[in-house]
C-alpha cells in the first residue's frame, strides 16, 4: 500500500436493510417491516473487497434483520476465505431451513440478539437458537441489550445463559441508547462484575480509528448509533474515508455523557 494512501478501519459493520419484522420501538435506525434495500450486489461486493484490499480484515452484516435481505447469502459465499464475516440477527428466522442455509454460507460467526431481557418467550428462543447454531458448527453468540430501567431483569437472562453454559465470552453486553442508557459500572454488575464484552464506546464516546458503520442507505459514520453521518460520493474505499474524514460524533445515550 502506498503511504499516502489510507488504511481503511479494521472493521467495517453494514446495514443491509433496514426491513425488520420486529419493530422495536428503540431500534437506532427505526427500521420496519416495509423498509428498503439500497445497495446492489455488485456494489456491495466491490466495496467490500475494495476496502479489504486497504486493510479492512472483517465485516459485520446487519440491519434492520439481515436474514430478510437478499443480499446476505450472495454477499456470504461470495467471499468464503477472503476475510471474517459476521452477521447479527434477531432470531426470528433463525428456523432450521435456515441454519442449513448458513451452514452451507459458512459466516465465521452469527450474533442473535435480546432486546427484551423481561420477554421469557424471547429469551428461551434465542438461547434455544445459539444452542443449535452451535451444534451445526457455526459459531455464536449473543447480544444482550441493557436498559437502565431494566437492569434486574438482564442480570437474571446473564446468569441463566451462564447456567445454559452460554457464558460471558459468548455475550456481548449493549447499553441501551437515548433516555434509558446504563453506566459502564451497571453494566458490569449485569455481567456478574467478570470481565465482559461490549461496545469500545462504553467508557468514552469518541471515534475509533479501527471501527466504521455503513447504514443500509450508504451513509457512514464512526459509531452505528451516531446520528453525525455523511453519504459516500463514490461507493468504495476512498468514498468511504473521504466521508468519514473530519466527521464528529454525536454521544447517542442520555444525558450529556458525563457518566460514560
Amino acid at each position: 500500500m502506498r503511504p499516502d494512501v489510507l488504511p481503511t478501519p479494521e472493521r467495517i459493520s453494514i446495514e443491509l436493510t433496514n426491513k425488520c419484522g420486529k419493530k422495536c420501538p428503540f431500534c437506532y435506525n427505526k427500521s420496519h417491516p416495509d423498509g428498503a434495500v439500497a445497495w446492489a450486489f455488485d456494489e456491495l461486493l466491490h466495496f467490500v473487497r475494495d476496502c479489504a484490499a486497504r486493510g479492512t480484515k472483517a465485516f459485520s452484516f446487519g440491519g434492520g434483520e439481515p436474514l430478510e435481505s437478499d443480499l446476505l447469502f450472495p454477499i456470504l459465499k461470495a467471499t468464503q476465505g477472503q476475510f471474517f464475516r459476521s452477521l447479527t440477527s434477531n432470531g426470528l428466522l433463525l428456523d432450521e431451513a435456515m441454519i442449513r442455509r448458513l451452514v452451507e454460507a459458512k459466516p465465521d460467526k452469527v450474533h442473535v440478539s435480546i432486546h427484551f431481557p423481561g420477554l421469557e418467550s424471547e429469551v428461551a428462543r434465542v438461547a434455544d437458537r445459539v444452542k443449535a447454531l452451535e451444534q451445526a458448527g457455526i459459531r455464536s453468540g449473543i447480544n444482550l441489550l441493557v436498559a437502565r430501567s431494566k437492569l434486574a431483569q438482564a442480570r437474571g437472562v446473564a446468569r441463566r445463559l451462564a447456567d445454559e453454559a452460554i457464558g460471558p465470552e459468548r455475550i456481548i453486553f449493549l447499553p441501551q441508547r437515548g433516555h434509558d442508557t446504563p453506566s459502564p459500572r451497571e453494566i458490569a454488575e449485569v455481567a456478574g462484575k467478570a470481565r465482559f464484552q461490549s461496545m469500545a464506546c462504553l467508557v468514552k464516546c469518541g471515534k475509533s480509528p479501527r471501527f466504521a458503520s455503513v447504514g443500509w442507505d450508504k451513509q457512514v459514520a464512526w459509531c452505528s448509533y451516531t446520528v453525525s453521518r455523511r453519504a459516500m460520493l463514490e461507493i468504495n474505499a476512498n468514498g468511504l474515508m473521504a466521508a468519514l474524514k473530519d466527521l464528529p460524533v454525536t454521544y447517542c445515550g442520555g444525558g450529556d455523557g458525563s457518566e460514560i
